[in-house]
């Protein structure tokens, strides 16, 4: 008996680009891609062309200048200061705020009658306008590294503990007398159930937090620093230097969305199993 083999098997690869809905997909993240960096391209030529010319470019400055603008301050070492100082603080503050909201919110899930009590003194304090809070920080922590971590912490904790509390609370309450039946202790029934459930939702709340960590950390330098993006944005407002902002606000945009990829990233691969 003769086996006949295909000499050309499909393979994984073949066999997704035969799927008409994978491969319309594809086709629209390509299109997409395409009228993304067309309507950049198009907003920094009018842009580039109207300075000058239909707007005063004092005020909004010109695409060419801040490119020129951004490479002098990172070739004379200010930029990559500013950037490395910003960072450190952000990340700093990022990872604070993490864990405090996960422990927090893991802890007052666990215990309604206790979420309960505390219910009122935490939604008052997330509606502060947490700007409003930096004097007290830098009368309470002076105007370094500590302060600065400690507002950015303030700013990242409330989105990661409102998140990781409602995926606590939206864990099967089924399953949980299930894995009881068949005796799970209360630490097996947190680390296998409750925290797997609430991963999710907390990676929610980190992608939220994300933009906050760096909001935190310029806001805070802007008050008190003489390092670091938010004392180069004053410092820039303060000499009219209008370029020297932009080309700041540009480099925090792009460190956002770098931290914002990097939580995307670290989620998937996290949560690949669901």
């Amino acid at each position: 008996m003769t086996i006949v083999t295909d000499p050309h098997p499909i393979g994984a690869d073949q066999a997704l680009d035969a799927d008409p809905a994978i491969a319309l997909r594809r086709r629209e993240n390509r299109l997409v891609l395409i009228l993304q960096i067309l309507f950049a391209v198009v907003s920094l030529g009018l842009w580039e062309w109207g300075s000058g010319r239909w707007f005063s470019g004092f005020w909004v400055s010109s695409p060419s200048e801040i490119v020129t603008t951004l490479w002098t301050m990172t070739a004379d070492g200010r930029m990559v200061s500013a950037v490395s100082a910003t960072v450190g603080v952000a990340l700093a503050g990022f990872a604070s705020g993490t864990v405090l909201g996960m422990g927090l919110g893991i802890l007052l899930g666990l215990n309604p009658v206790v979420a309960r009590v505390l219910d009122p003194y935490l939604v008052g304090l997330y509606s502060l306008p947490r700007v409003a809070l930096v004097p007290l920080f830098v009368l309470w922590l002076g105007i370094g590294f500590e302060m600065k971590v400690a507002f950015t912490a303030l700013l990242v904790f409330f989105p990661i503990f409102m998140n990781t509390l409602s995926g606590i609370r939206s864990v099967d309450a089924d399953l949980i007398d299930v894995i009881k039946v068949m005796g799970a202790s209360r630490w097996n029934a947190v680390a296998k159930v409750f925290v797997p459930s609430a991963l999710s939702w907390v990676f929610a709340g980190l992608r939220i937090s994300a933009p906050f960590a760096l909001i935190g950390a310029v806001v805070a330098e802007m008050f008190s620093s003489n390092r670091g993006l938010g004392y180069l944005i004053s410092l820039s407002a303060s000499q009219f230097d209008t370029a020297g902002l932009f080309a700041t606000l540009v480099v925090t945009t792009m460190l956002g969305l770098l931290l914002d990829a990097s939580v995307v990233l670290i989620g998937r691969r996290l949560l690949h199993w669901q």
